[in-house]
């Protein structure tokens, strides 16, 4: 009897410990499956365009509004192709590689400020034609387009996958903000737009310290082209150098109020619409240097140039076009920034 009792005892403690290791080993595999979080599987896919098509981090589908409709959106999008300069920038900003990405207008493939950030990316054709194509043999699971350059083709690209369309090319905070949701990186965005709103107190406080009665300055922001001059009343620069506490003369302003963001010169005689305290000016025309530097040569050399205050000052400043006007992004807002902070030693 006892003899009986013991190897009962015996058998039960070795039931007891294999299930006791079972639970633990069970435990342990558990703990190692456990999913990313959305802002993790962003982080560990989205430096290789190698994805798996149609794919996300997260089950939550969501409706994004945008200028030509709403899009639904599932989890965090891992394929993402961008059609315009501004979109490229923010994914990049967001910590996104895209699948897909148009071609720079100027430093092809892409600019050189964000080339590093998109080694591997595949060009999808021009910003104002893109090829549909190339678009969907990427099989991206989201696409980042504008109203003005892709309205004619929202239709198709919308078959392809889910399309965000943003209003326009230049307004680098709404299209951060529209990322961030569509993306499914909100917070990030969010911080982006937070840093940015924090640097944009601080230089004013410094400008203002520094300048005192001079502030605020009238600034102008010049572009020569091959057969004519323009001034970027709005735009990006435009709004950006707004923002930050510069002013418009009443002539620009009045072309503010009329709704223009660009003014075209023709002729010489309005030279005197460029006045300001303080002109940044670039030049543009790819392939076409000779004629663009030969337009502002005989623009520089007309009398009507040696009025403009800005002139008269030494305060005509030659900038970096592809910050100042192409990049369209928050990234290339905060190199405008940090020049601008360079330039009047703040």
């Amino acid at each position: 009897m006892l003899r009986s009792t013991k190897s009962l005892t015996i058998f039960t403690a070795c039931i007891l410990l294999a299930l006791l290791i079972a639970g633990c080993s069970s435990n342990k595999q558990g703990s190692g499956s456990t999913s990313p979080s959305p802002t993790q599987a962003v982080a560990e896919t989205s430096s290789s365009p190698t994805g798996e098509p149609g794919t996300a981090a997260a089950d939550d589908t969501r409706v994004v509004k945008h200028a030509l409709g709403e899009a639904s959106i599932k989890g965090t999008p891992l394929r993402v192709v961008t059609l315009f300069q501004g979109a490229t920038d923010a994914a990049v900003a967001l910590g996104i590689k895209p699948v897909g990405a148009v071609e720079s207008w100027l430093e092809q493939p892409f600019y050189q400020y964000l080339r590093s950030d998109l080694e591997g990316v595949t060009v999808v054709g021009e910003e104002t034609q893109p090829n549909l194509e190339e678009i969907n043999k990427l099989k991206p699971d989201l696409i980042i387009a504008s109203a003005v350059r892709h309205e004619k083709i929202y239709e198709q690209l919308s078959q392809i996958a889910p399309t965000v369309v943003l209003p326009n090319v230049y307004q680098f905070k709404e299209t951060t903000k529209m990322m961030g949701q569509a993306l499914n990186k909100q917070a990030e965005a969010d911080q982006l737009l937070a840093n940015w709103d924090s640097r944009v107190a601080d230089f004013k406080q410094k400008i203002v310290a520094k300048l005192g009665d001079k502030w605020p300055l009238k600034v102008s922001v010049l572009n020569f082209r091959a057969d004519h001059a323009r001034i970027y009343v709005t735009g990006y620069a435009g709004d950006i150098l707004n923002e930050l506490g510069f002013t418009r003369t009443d002539a620009l302003q009045k072309e503010v109020d009329k709704g223009g963001i660009v003014l075209k010169l023709t002729d010489k005689e309005s030279i005197p619409t460029m006045n300001a305290d303080v002109s940044f000016y670039f030049l543009t025309d790819p392939g076409n240097e000779a004629g663009v530097q030969k337009t502002f040569e005989e623009w520089t050399a007309h009398p009507l140039w040696k009025t403009l205050d800005s002139v008269k000052n030494n305060q005509m400043f030659k900038v970096d076009e592809v910050i100042w006007n192409m990049g369209g992004g928050i990234l290339a807002a905060n190199k405008m920034l940090d020049q601008l902070y360079e330039h009047f030693e703040l």
